[in-house]
């Protein structure tokens, strides 16, 4: 099962409702966002100054208000202009139309907003044949009564480079079938030399875009890549955050 429901656009060329199942696979403890956890248990996210950089992506009306329902995940990273998110290029890519961002989101309230997203910046890639080792993008998300997204609900730091399965990360999403976003925390590994893997239940269709964030607050990983995040709902992909993210990044940054 792919996980997505369903510009001004920048690319550069690349470089080479059921409740979660708490389902133990590890009795090894973590620390997560919230503290410590067992690896491997998904549960519903505690709201925290953290966990509120993460949130639900939405069409929207001709009102530019949210239409239907939420079907990404994208999360607010540190930016000069603090006007930026991150989430896979799969959720903003130039079919999806206009959309908008809720982080926060919760039972059906946006207690910090819902912020329109504008400029995109995505890999040559993914924008010309989607190419699931490009599948990450950046977007701005405009100013929202005069505020911008990160001096309201602050940003996790970008970390690319990273060895994967260094340490542990925590995965937080919002599925489709849920207007509560779920966590989960393990150690991610190697699946390709471009793709990274880590194994979490029930991260099903709606959490393409979920940040993985190690105990650093950092950004180490986008629920996305192969078969667009996973074919299945326990196992959940992300590109490799090397050179091409690192310059996509300062695309994003220079560009907003």
């Amino acid at each position: 099962m792919k996980r997505i429901s369903r510009l001004w656009l920048s690319s550069r060329p690349a470089l080479g409702c059921a409740m979660v199942t708490l389902a133990l696979t590890s009795a090894s403890v973590a620390a997560a966002d919230d503290g410590p956890g067992p690896f491997g248990v998904t549960a519903a996210t505690v709201a925290t100054r953290h966990s509120v950089r993460i949130g639900a992506v939405f069409n929207v009306d001709r009102a530019g208000k949210p239409a239907g329902g939420h079907f990404c995940t994208a999360s607010v990273v540190h930016s000069p202009q603090h006007d930026l998110i991150v989430t896979a290029a799969h959720c903003v890519g130039a079919d999806e139309g206009d959309l908008v961002f809720a982080p926060g989101y919760r039972e059906g309230q946006a207690p910090f907003g819902v912020w329109k997203v504008g400029k995109r910046f995505m890999l040559d890639g993914w924008a010309k044949e989607e190419d699931e080792d490009s599948d990450v993008a950046f977007a701005v998300v405009d100013e929202l009564g005069g505020k911008r997204v990160e001096d309201v609900v602050g940003g996790n730091r970008m970390a690319t480079g990273t060895t994967t399965g260094a340490t542990a990360v925590t995965v937080t999403g919002y599925p489709d079938s849920r207007e509560v976003p779920i966590s989960c925390t393990n150690k991610p590994s190697l699946h390709s030399r471009t793709q990274q893997r880590i194994d979490c239940p029930e991260f099903t269709s709606g959490t393409s875009g979920s940040p993985w964030i190690n105990g650093d607050q950092q950004v180490v990983g986008v629920l996305g890549g192969h078969e667009k995040g996973g074919a299945t709902a326990d196992t959940s992909y992300s590109v490799v955050l090397g050179a091409e993210a690192a310059e996509l990044y300062k695309d994003a940054t220079a560009g907003s």
